[in-house]
């Protein structure tokens, strides 16, 4: 990513930026760096829509008791939602050319920023162990595969891995760390790579699996819901698919910085979110209902129907397929935001190298197969800091779109002067706090209550609705702002 150097970064009359507040990875993108295509926004989707985490989800659609087209239809309301909402947040990060701990100093101020910055980045650096733990058991199956007798690797326990899967997860941390490494450019080039890959093996495990069941499929299990109960499934998990992206919709400016054009975003998303997810619940259909129909039994993902392929060869590459998948969706996912995160926290002493080094580290000490096998780490420590994802968007996107009309002075995002845009009370907003705390207790309540689980696939939604509602009622509106953003974007010099 091309950034100006901080001595060709001055602006007459602005006071000068502050070190804590910006380095070369903070600032602005500039044109040259703009390097996001609508084929770039388009793969990045094709990757992540595809992941095994959404297949599980999806075909627990079916467990639950819908039917095909009640499962396209709550792929679908989520889809046009995820589609309307993901293009305002991408337009955001196009406009200001600023990743998302920067974007979040216009809502909570310049040091308040921390607080969502570390809550988007938490929730992600511990999902970047989980999937790496989880690809890593793909790894496994392929190298027993290509050589039995390394099965008796497996048997032994080091931390609560064997020694098989420690070989597998290093090796898979390692990839990645040498992938990021290299910059959100070379993140862009994977995806790009991966995209397709994915597409075609999905699409060809699809029809491997209808063949394989006769060329027809069941549509719904015999005991499938029906009336009010089959709507509130249908509408619940259209609620739960948006929530899944949840994370996504609020730093898709990290990516969208990038972009060549608004269009390229719209496009990009167009094929990318609701047309690429009518593929995706197609494939879903297609592989749970024809391995019901096989023998009566639910699969939990395409991984499962991998490791019954009886030819080697073809199980090898999918398998090899499927780890391309999940390491794709891990970089974007689950390992930019904390960069990101810790670079604001320290842009000093750290940029995005070495802040994609300490992600990686972390990933690996928290021993992530453990969180992922303890339901109670899942549930409520991963879950909650998920649930407070919704409130943060709220507020940054109302105070970005509704307060504001999208004036944004980007260089002042990077100025501690105590007459700056957006410092606020001592670089926080109190006001944001104000309109954070109450919506983020409302949508603990409602996804852990028990008395509230009627409503919980929604908490998202309260969480976001409050959030923003409440910022409006307590923001001040006396403030006039000035809309100094737009290409090219001339940040001061550090002083």
């Amino acid at each position: 990513m091309h950034h100006p150097p901080a001595s060709a970064l001055a602006v007459p009359g602005l006071p000068d930026i502050s070190e804590r507040l910006y380095n070369q990875d903070l600032a602005p993108t500039k044109a040259a760096g703009r390097r996001w295509t609508s084929y770039s926004i388009f793969t990045l989707w094709a990757n992540d829509v595809h992941s095994l985490g959404n297949y599980t989800f999806a075909i627990g659609l079916f467990a639950l008791g819908l039917g095909a087209w009640q499962i396209l239809m709550a792929l679908g309301v989520g889809a046009v939602l995820l589609f309307a909402l993901l293009t305002f947040s991408g337009f955001m990060g196009y406009k200001t050319g600023v990743p998302f701990p920067v974007m979040s100093r216009i809502s909570f101020g310049i040091h308040g920023a921390q607080i969502p910055a570390l809550i988007r980045g938490g929730v992600a650096i511990a999902w970047f162990g989980i999937q790496t733990y989880l690809a890593s058991l793909v790894l496994r199956v392929l190298l027993i595969a290509l050589s039995p007798g390394l099965a008796n690797l497996d048997q032994n326990s080091i931390l609560g891995l064997s020694t098989l899967g420690w070989v597998a997860f290093l090796a898979l941390w390692v990839v990645q760390v040498v992938i990021v490494r290299y910059g959100m450019d070379m993140i862009r080039k994977y995806e790009a790579v991966a995209g397709p890959i994915i597409l075609f093996t999905m699409i060809a495990l699809a029809v491997w699996m209808f063949a394989k069941a006769g060329g027809s499929i069941a549509l719904s299990k015999p005991d499938a819901l029906t009336g009010g109960a089959m709507w509130r499934e249908i509408f619940a998990g259209g609620a739960l698919w948006v929530s899944i992206y949840a994370t996504f919709l609020l730093n898709f400016c990290d990516f969208t910085r990038s972009s060549t054009t608004r269009k390229s975003i719209i496009k990009g998303n167009f094929w990318g979110i609701p047309i690429n997810m009518l593929l995706f619940g197609l494939i879903v259909v297609v592989l749970t209902g024809a391995q019901f129909k096989i023998n009566g039994v639910i699969i939990n993902s395409p991984s499962d129907i991998v490791e019954s392929i009886p030819n080697t060869l073809l199980l090898i590459l999918a398998a090899l397929a499927l780890i391309i998948l999940t390491v794709a969706v891990n970089l974007m996912a689950n390992f930019v935001a904390p960069i990101y995160a810790l670079t604001n926290l320290l842009p000093k002493r750290l940029n995005f190298r070495r802040a994609s080094l300490v992600s990686a580290i972390i990933g690996l000490v928290i021993l992530p197969w453990n969180l992922y096998n303890s339901p109670v780490v899942i549930v409520y420590f991963l879950g909650g800091l998920g649930a407070l994802l919704g409130p943060l968007f709220g507020v940054i996107m109302a105070d970005y779109w509704l307060l504001r009309k999208a004036k944004i002075n980007v260089p002042e995002l990077y100025t501690e002067s105590g007459t700056g845009a957006y410092f606020y009370h001592k670089g926080v907003n109190p006001r944001a706090i104000l309109a954070f705390i109450p919506s983020a207790a409302i949508s603990l309540l409602i996804a852990f209550v028990p008395a509230l689980h009627s409503v919980s696939p929604f908490s998202w939604f309260f969480g976001a609705g409050i959030g923003a509602v409440v910022y409006l009622l307590v923001a001040d509106r006396s403030r006039t702002f000035e809309d100094v953003s737009g290409e090219p974007i001339a940040v001061p010099s550090l002083h």
